[in-house]
């Protein structure tokens, strides 16, 4: 089947909703449970070391911290901004960024809106591609394309095994805010090339990768040609 995309409880609710601080506390143990950080930092290891990460959909900021932790001794000084609707991330999420020597900002509204007044060098995104339409990650896409030098996207496998997985989030003690969401999550997900379907034909010489991490991930790479590259390897 194609991809089904329905309301997600959390998108609508007010951030200090109490229903809302224990779903984000679920996707904290639901992303462990995917290994998410761990997928996330192997894929952008294998890119040059960055200045600017633009984090998309990226939250409290808590799951871009979980990566840092296991780049920042490879990647010193880089700032991760935070692109969301809310600015939502704590004080103490932003000193734990400190002392791993990154920096954390926010940059608030729709990512089609603030993503161009930003030029990062990679844009990374956890869960929240799904979210959008194709005719909106098209635009999206090209954008990025525009914007940055690469793309690690860690998306819901719509599959199966990955339906099954979001109905046993309740023993994970879920709420009903996220047991609803994981089921709309993996059927909005993705599957085969269906991401790199959408990538802006014009831009050649992209490299584009797309898999499935077993058993509930769908990842999703783009890496500009060198040439184009704007990492931390062309630093004066």
């Amino acid at each position: 089947m194609g991809r089904l995309l329905t309301s997600e409880i959390l998108d609508v609710l007010p951030p200090d909703d109490p229903r809302a601080l224990r779903s984000r506390r679920d996707l904290v143990l639901i992303n462990r449970v995917m290994c998410q950080s761990s997928i996330m930092a192997k894929a952008l290891s294998g890119f040059p070391a960055p200045r600017l990460i633009a984090d998309l959909g990226g939250g409290d900021g808590r799951f871009m911290l979980r990566v840092a932790k296991r780049l920042a001794k490879s990647w010193p000084c880089v700032t991760v901004m935070v692109a969301d609707r809310r600015a939502i991330v704590s004080a103490e999420t932003r000193a734990c960024f400190t002392r791993l020597g990154w920096a954390c900002e926010n940059l608030t509204g729709d990512v089609l809106h603030t993503l161009p007044l930003i030029k990062p060098d990679f844009v990374t995104a956890n869960l929240f591609l799904h979210h959008l339409d194709n005719a909106t990650l098209g635009q999206l896409l090209a954008l990025v394309a525009r914007q940055a030098s690469g793309l690690v996207a860690c998306e819901p496998r719509r599959s199966a095994i990955g339906l099954l997985g979001a109905r046993m989030v309740f023993a994970l003690g879920a709420n009903h805010v996220t047991r609803h969401d994981a089921i709309a999550s993996v059927r909005a997900g993705f599957r085969g090339h269906e991401l790199s379907d959408l990538w802006p034909r014009g831009d050649t010489g992209w490299k584009l990768g797309e898999q499935r991490v077993f058993p509930f991930t769908h990842l999703f790479q783009a890496m500009a040609p060198i040439s184009e590259a704007k990492g931390a390897t062309d630093a004066p």
